[in-house]
């Protein structure tokens, strides 16, 4: 009898050692994968793309960009493997470095792409800080031309020094104020190029010098503290804020190189309304330019913008989703309790990555999901 309850002990004892090194096998692999998955992190390269499209600017600004490109986790170790790309556009009075860090984009990307909540992909932020604080990502002699830049030259050299999966599918454009008016613009113009777009807290939606102008981070600028703003940024004393926004805008929007030293003419004269130079204000805002792009905006696998019902920028956008909605361009638009800066890091984290993890082809063959 004995025996037998030693026995009936030993059947029940080894499943139950099984079990429990079993368990411990997988509680230590569950955990040795958990410490490699925090232990992986993407890689930061800050590198200079030449803009050919940039040459020779009236501005005197460089050609040669700064660019941000972030590599994801197993980019380093996973050599046969190509990645989506997202090219994001900075806001207006700071450069693309400030951007970065704002929105803690290394982090952010590690966290989201490591415990596979997006996938992963390369991230790239060009610098347009110029002379005024800003390109506005248009075409201007004085400027340059920023639109082919982003499209073509900066997309032409990712392409081909990183692994990139290079078509439309595989690439979206994202941008945050000035950014989300580049964004939009170049959208409109380029829908070859990207699938999906995210436009945060556009600004200059409508450009009309003869109407009030929003609400800003800062003061709007007047004449005394434009000339101060000019001064600020071309002894390179660091940024000017919105100072330069009015020669930023008019470099950009009314080049004129027969106007030296500025090479831009301004839409107000004393007061007084040019309404020749408002009519070309008026026709680089994304509101006016909605009617000539609809096939072009039509294109687009996957369409979101955002704003802060705080936003001084809230009415604008508002009017464009509106706009987008009659002119039956399918597209997604979202508000949230905020105001133009206070949650941009956040949103980055949790709408626009998810945002184009869910939209763009991460490989050949799968197919992207709609909104």
């Amino acid at each position: 009898m004995q025996s037998k309850s030693v026995s009936l002990v030993s059947s029940w004892t080894l499943p139950l050692v099984l079990i429990a090194g079993a368990a411990g096998l997988i509680w230590l692999e569950t955990g040795a994968r958990a410490a490699t998955n925090a232990d992986r992190k993407g890689t930061v390269e800050t590198i200079k793309v030449h803009g050919k499209s940039l040459e020779g600017n009236l501005e005197g600004d460089s050609p040669d960009r700064d660019v941000f490109v972030y590599l994801p986790p197993s980019y380093g170790t996973e050599k046969n493997r190509r990645y989506p790309v997202v090219y994001f556009l900075h806001g207006y009075g700071i450069n693309a470095e400030a951007y970065w860090k704002l929105m803690t984009v290394p982090e952010a990307a590690d966290k989201e792409m490591t415990d596979g909540t997006v996938h992963e992909m390369i991230l790239v932020n060009p610098d347009a800080y110029t002379i005024y604080n800003g390109s506005m990502y248009s075409n201007s002699p004085t400027t340059g031309d920023w639109e082919t830049y982003i499209t073509h030259d900066l997309v032409n050299y990712i392409d081909s020094h990183y692994r990139t999966i290079a078509n439309r599918d595989s690439r979206g454009l994202a941008g945050h104020s000035m950014g989300g008016y580049g964004t939009l613009r170049i959208a409109m113009k380029y829908p070859e190029m990207y699938s999906s777009i995210y436009a945060m807290s556009s600004c200059c939606l409508m450009n009309n010098p003869g109407a009030p102008r929003p609400p800003a981070r800062q003061p709007a600028p007047t004449p005394e503290n434009q000339d101060k703003g000019e001064k600020a940024g071309r002894s390179g004393r660091g940024p000017g804020g919105f100072a330069n926004v009015l020669s930023a805008e008019a470099a950009a929007w009314s080049p004129n190189p027969q106007n030296p030293p500025k090479f831009f003419d301004l839409p107000t004269e004393n007061g007084t309304v040019r309404p020749e130079i408002a009519a070309k204000w008026i026709a680089n805002s994304p509101l006016a330019m909605v009617d000539q792009y609809i096939s072009n905006l039509k294109q687009y696998h996957a369409f979101m913008m955002d704003v802060g019902l705080q936003d001084g920028l809230a009415a604008s956008n508002k009017e464009m989703d509106a706009a987008l909605t009659e002119a039956g361009v399918l597209h997604k638009f979202e508000t949230y309790e905020g105001n133009h800066t206070n949650h941009v890091k956040d949103r980055f984290e949790t709408s626009v990555l998810p945002f184009f993890s869910e939209n763009l082809k991460s490989t050949a063959t799968r197919a992207a999901k709609h909104r």
